[in-house]
């Protein structure tokens, strides 16, 4: 066990154990299925439903036996994100934990922190015979980070409590008290392919940051996609080529680190010229994001057969570092001119990014979308986007925007996983109660905040009339990236912070 030198030793455990069962969006029976176990052995009573969330119930602890029932939640899926020469297969591996100086992370993945310690959380309370609490109503949602169709589909009616501490936050210090609403939207772009003869390379963007479309997208980064589709009009401008694929990104709802088009160019002139301008293009989007992207890289990679020759292997000797290789020309299932103008003024002209801040609350981002997958499959090219809004008009805007865009280029868009905005409190006792409890620990006023990314208590909230949440949690870095990490005295404060509130809650 890599964490159980730390305190809590409970927490960590739980923690371990849960970074060991895959539990990817999408694949979480496994992980559900530990939580029926677990609830069992305790003597626990629980709901399992048939989309994989769990509901364990614990009575009140001695003294609170009567107490109003508390409800805790956090999601029990993670977003998937590796480095790319990471080998590992989501659905099958758990992830390798690391630890230094107290800062937790896996090994060439995402940490999953995210909200893998709000079960952590829960299952420690749950197993604890020491601990004072409320009767407890411990509910965990699957696929929060595609959409919160778990939380979605929860049949609410069990849960009794109006209390709700939710524990999918990663600011210490910070209560949240009120998000954004979102949706998926899926931009569908037919495609017709014809056979042609020419040059194939691969363009690839890469290097950047990446992080959460809705925590980051307001921190300056690139976005591969778009730059991908930037990149690919400035060549455009310049010379001839068709588009055989596009690529980049895997979650809607994260910043695109990588992107790529696999470009058929009529003659081995015009790649050398496409190389030049990769050169050019590149110092300009190094400097455009010179605070935020130190590590942009665009490469043009032909395919190429290696020459063996007495000419070539002469180079070779005095090179040995230097690869001969001769490019090849090749008959390609290409996309026709017309598909490749469409693809090219998508990427151009779709709107990304922030689109509106908050007239009301400073510095608070109103309405967005991210481009956070783009992909060629199999008769249509594929942009997927999480669109979101404190604003359901200007969500809805929004959408229709991306629709009326696309069906001029003759596609279509597609909605899902649509999730209201959680509005803000002006009365609300528990918030009260909270602040009280933080101030006696920490010495001085938690942060009130709002915050641009999706959390589960709108859906709460908009199912159980009166429900008083906050949302608060331990310090979590670079969510959604491979750079995820957490730090384990935050951890340790925090579950001290939770354990006080509990007490007050009698």
């Amino acid at each position: 066990m890599q964490l159980s030198h730390l305190e809590p030793k409970e927490v960590f455990y739980y923690f371990e154990e849960i970074c060991a069962i895959p539990h990817g969006s999408g694949n979480t029976r496994k992980i559900s299925d530990y939580l029926v176990r677990f609830a069992s052995e305790k003597n626990l009573r629980y709901i399992q439903d048939e989309w994989n969330n769990v509901i364990i119930f614990k009575n009140g602890s001695e003294g609170y036996e009567t107490s109003a029932p508390v409800m805790l939640q956090g999601h029990i899926d993670m977003v998937c994100e590796k480095e790319s020469d990471y080998q590992i297969d989501f659905l099958t591996e758990g992830l390798c934990l690391e630890e230094k100086d107290g800062i937790i992370s896996a090994r060439g993945t995402t940490l999953g922190g995210d909200d893998g310690i709000a079960v952590a959380y829960m299952l420690a309370l749950l197993a604890s015979d020491t601990i004072a609490h409320p009767p407890l109503e411990t509910v965990f949602t699957v696929d929060e980070e595609t959409g919160m169709t778990g939380a979605a589909a929860l049949d609410c009616s069990p849960l009794k409590s109006r209390i709700m501490l939710n524990l999918d936050s990663e600011d210490e210090g910070c209560l949240l008290v009120s998000c954004a609403g979102g949706v998926c939207a899926a931009a569908h772009l037919p495609y017709i392919r014809t056979e042609k003869e020419g040059f194939p390379a691969t363009l690839e963007i890469g290097g950047l940051l990446g992080g959460h479309s809705g925590v980051e997208i307001d921190k300056g980064r690139a976005n591969a996609n778009m730059l991908l589709g930037r990149t690919l009009y400035q060549l455009s401008k310049i010379l001839y080529f068709d588009l055989i694929s596009v690529q980049g990104g895997l979650k809607d709802n994260a910043i695109p680190r990588e992107a790529s088009a696999e470009i058929l160019f009529s003659c081995e002139k015009d790649m050398n010229k496409a190389a030049d301008l990769l050169s050019q293009l590149e110092r300009i989007y190094r400097r455009e994001y010179h605070a935020t992207e130190k590590q942009i890289t665009l490469s043009l990679t032909p395919e190429a057969s290696v020459l063996k020759s007495p000419d070539t292997e002469q180079q070779a000797a005095k090179n040995p570092d230097t690869e001969i290789s001769k490019q090849v020309r090749k008959k390609a299932a290409a996309l026709n001119g017309e598909t490749t103008e469409k693809i090219i003024t998508a990427l151009v002209t779709l709107p990304n990014g922030i689109q509106k801040m908050s007239n009301d609350i400073e510095g608070l981002v109103q309405t967005s979308l991210n481009l956070g997958i783009l992909e060629t499959r199999e008769n249509e090219i594929r942009f997927s986007f999480s669109v979101r809004s404190s604003i359901n008009t200007e969500k809805e805007e929004l959408t229709d925007r991306l629709a009326c865009l696309m069906e001029v280029l003759g596609g279509n868009v597609t909605l899902s996983g649509d999730y209201p905005a959680w509005e803000y409190k002006k009365e609300s006792p528990l918030r009260e109660q909270m602040v009280s409890v933080f101030e006696k620990q920490y010495g001085h006023a938690p942060v009130i905040q709002a915050i641009h990314a999706g959390v589960e208590c709108g859906l709460f909230a908009g199912k159980m009339e009166h429900l008083d949440c906050v949302s608060f949690g331990p310090d979590i870095k670079d969510i959604h990236t491979p750079n995820e990490r957490m730090e384990a005295e935050s951890v340790r404060r925090t579950w001290e912070y939770l354990l006080e509130i509990l007490k007050v809650l009698r």
